[in-house]
């Protein structure tokens, strides 16, 4: 058993211990009072005067900001004095199979309560289309995309994430514009900040739209004289389908159609830049996957090849507006999932007919050098990050076909070391 100064040096050691595992917390806590302080001096010193610049009273900026707070828990935050996080290597990291993104447990879901909400909002939505020309369907499916149908929990104050990221971001430039963006919000009268909830990456709303986005795109489709994205159904669906058009959307046109390439016709022809008739690609050989014809409406207007997965899944001719959906989010997997999402709910549709085979077990470092070296070789792969873009997938299948082999237009293992 201890002896008693061996219980004393013991009970020592525990309390000395214990006080030392205290001592950062005043120190974070003093870091934090500073950087409140700091943050407090940047509104008035650096942010008041550009908003004033841009039409905002000074009375409506000390309102705005009067109960805004740092939120020391969004990501991404570099406070003053420190250094920017060390670029995330990639070494380790896999790029996951397209086939991960559809889940058809989660699009059947949405789909059922997609066709309860497009009937409830029929006459909505008719005169929706009629407006803006964008079918009710798609716009459905990306309100059931963003936000559950305005189900999902958007708990945070935008000003307090914008103001945050603004202050002390690795992103500070975009979100301090999305700010001042956010603050002509408030001024216009068409939602009360306590009501003006977001997303940790700053999107609000139902159609999670950035600021900058809902200045420029969001209506008043009920009337009520206010452009209400948090509470109106109508303004929600409304203003989806005014961000579409003015991006492009043509009226008439349907997204794009699941296909069957046959051997014959190289893959590498992927693009939005190698468009040709629809028809065209008929000729080619090209078939539906469902055995109908394609549209006669659309056999004149241009179609483009998409192979998100190369050989190794399903395969499309896509519209234009294809990639107009790809304008709300950046991603082929993503405007294919609204795409496919539509289709369920407006014709009760179901997966598509081709499944997306076991690609995704290489690293992103593998793939990134892959580009490097097609890119060394005169290949345009866009953008060389380790992930397989359009551009990296067509310049493995026209690199495969120049060196007689069978393209599959996709990164593969046994493509490693032969580029």
């Amino acid at each position: 058993m201890p002896t008693e100064g061996g219980k004393a040096r013991h009970t020592l050691a525990v309390m000395v211990a214990a006080i030392v595992s205290l001592m950062p917390l005043p120190a974070l806590a003093a870091s934090k009072a500073d950087t409140e302080a700091q943050f407090r001096q940047w509104l008035q010193s650096d942010l008041w005067p550009e908003a004033q610049k841009s039409g905002i009273s000074a009375t409506a900026f000390k309102a705005a900001f009067a109960d805004v707070k740092l939120n020391w828990d969004l990501p991404d935050l570099v406070p003053p004095g420190s250094k920017p996080p060390a670029e995330q290597k990639q070494s380790q990291a896999e790029f996951s199979s397209p086939g991960a993104y559809f889940s058809e447990k989660r699009l059947q879901g949405l789909a059922a309560t997609g066709r309860s909400l497009a009937n409830e909002n029929a006459a909505t939505l008719r005169r929706i289309e009629k407006t803006y020309g964008v079918p009710g369907p798609i716009v459905i499916a990306i309100w059931g995309r963003e936000s559950g149908f305005g189900r999902a929990k958007i708990p945070h104050p935008i000003m307090d994430v914008l103001a945050t990221k603004a202050f002390m971001s690795t992103r500070g430039d975009l979100f301090r514009r999305e700010l001042i963006a956010a603050l002509h919000i408030l001024d216009s009268g068409d939602v009360r900040e306590a009501e003006m909830k977001g997303s940790w990456a700053g999107a609000m709303g139902q159609p999670q739209f950035l600021p900058t986005s809902f200045l420029k795109y969001a209506v008043d489709f009920d009337g009520d004289g206010r452009r209400d994205i948090w509470k109106s159904t109508p303004d929600t669906l409304a203003s989806i389908a005014n961000y579409l058009a003015k991006k492009g959307w043509q009226r008439g046109r349907d997204w794009g159609f699941e296909v069957s390439i046959p051997a014959n016709v190289s893959c590498a022809q992927e693009g939005p830049d190698l468009a040709k008739p629809i028809s065209q690609w008929a000729s080619d050989g090209i078939e539906r996957v469902s055995g109908k014809a394609f549209p006669s409406s659309e056999a004149k207007a241009d179609g483009m090849m998409l192979v998100p997965a190369g050989r190794h899944g399903p395969e499309f001719i896509v519209t234009p507006n294809f990639y107009v959906i790809k304008e709300y989010n950046n991603s082929d997997l993503y405007a294919l999932f609204i795409g496919n999402l539509a289709d369920r709910i407006s014709s009760g549709g179901g997966a598509f007919k081709g499944e997306f085979g076991n690609v995704g077990k290489m690293l992103r470092s593998d793939v990134l050098k892959m580009q490097k070296t097609l890119e060394s070789q005169g290949y345009d792969v866009g953008k060389a990050d380790g992930l397989p873009g359009f551009k990296t997938r067509r310049s493995i299948g026209r690199w495969q076909t120049e060196h007689k082999m069978s393209p599959t237009c996709y990164p593969q293992e046994n493509l490693m070391g032969k580029f």
